[in-house]
C-alpha cells in the first residue's frame, strides 16, 4: 500500500508558477511510475502529466507541454510537478497517482494508488 499526499498547490495569477509536491509513504515510489492528474468543477478527471519507472521516459498532455515538468527524486520518495506560464484554465484540483507496471500511462484507469489532491487557482 502506499501512502501519497500532495502539496505546494495555492491561489497564482496568471503566468506565474507553482511547484507541486506529492510525498510517498508506506512503500518506496521508485519502484512506480507516477502521474499528475487534474480535476476542474464539472469536469472529467484528465490527465497532465508522467514519469516511467526508471525516469527515462516522461509524458505530458497537449495542453501542458513547454509549460509543465515532472520530476521524480526517488532517494526523497517524491514526486514533483513545475508548473510555469500558468493560466486560469489550469485552475482544478490536482492529483498524483502511482502506477505499479511502471509505465507513464495517460490513462487515470491504469494507476492504482491516488492522493487526496491539492488546489490549484490561477486568477487572471
Amino acid at each position: 500500500q502506499v501512502h501519497l499526499v500532495e502539496s505546494g498547490g495555492g491561489l497564482v495569477q496568471a503566468g506565474g508558477s507553482l511547484r507541486l509536491s506529492c510525498a510517498a509513504s508506506g512503500r518506496t515510489l521508485s519502484t512506480y511510475a507516477l502521474g499528475w492528474f487534474r480535476q476542474a468543477p464539472g469536469m472529467e478527471r484528465e490527465f497532465a502529466a508522467a514519469v516511467s519507472r526508471s525516469g527515462r521516459s516522461t509524458n505530458y498532455a497537449d495542453s501542458v507541454k513547454g509549460r509543465f515538468t515532472i520530476s521524480r527524486d526517488n532517494a526523497k520518495n517524491t514526486v514533483y510537478l513545475q508548473m510555469n506560464s500558468l493560466k486560469p484554465e489550469d485552475t482544478a484540483v490536482y492529483y498524483c497517482a502511482a502506477e505499479i507496471d511502471g509505465i507513464a500511462w495517460n490513462d487515470p484507469r491504469k494507476y492504482d494508488y491516488w492522493g487526496q489532491g491539492t488546489q490549484v487557482t490561477v486568477s487572471s
